[in-house]
């Protein structure tokens, strides 16, 4: 290869790398310590919202380990707004099938799944929006999960 075929692949490659992540506006986790999830342990993502034009999906993120012992799992999302409004959720998301094979991407006994939360969101107000999400499991320590994560992305219009 030419020295000018190396820069103009170099260039490209940047280029989708970029791409490929300029539409993810937040994106964070928790670790849980020694794969327990306690009923108390409430997790708390505070977002800083500039933009209040775009419309924006947002996911949560659950990695499980096969010692999780249910195929779903029942999570509270409160969403408290900069001028103090707050919205409570109750949702639940399969992580198993009726035979109890795992969905999500993994290897090992390791999965993560990606779990839609809410689609074409827009944000009315600039400020920090506050998410705290806990399980709404039976068992007071959730064994089996490894971590839980927010992820918002811009959709692209």
């Amino acid at each position: 290869m030419t020295r000018e075929t190396n820069r103009y692949i170099s260039l490209l490659a940047a280029l989708f790398i970029v791409s490929c992540g300029n539409n993810i506006t937040y994106t964070e986790s928790y670790s849980m310590k020694d794969k327990i999830w306690q009923l108390m342990d409430v997790k708390s993502f505070n977002v800083q919202i500039t933009d209040t034009a775009a419309l924006s999906d947002i996911f949560l993120t659950i990695r499980t380990g096969s010692d999780y012992p249910f195929r779903n799992i029942f999570l509270f999302v409160s969403t408290l707004a900069p001028d103090g409004n707050s919205l409570t959720d109750t949702l639940e998301y399969y992580l198993a099938d009726d035979k109890g094979v795992w969905y999500g991407k993994g290897f090992g006994d390791v999965r993560e799944l990606k779990l839609p939360y809410r689609s074409y969101v827009y944000f009315p107000q600039k400020g920090g929006y506050e998410f705290r999400v806990q399980h709404g499991m039976r068992a007071e320590d959730l064994k089996g999960v490894y971590d839980i994560g927010m992820r918002i992305e811009k959709i692209k219009q």
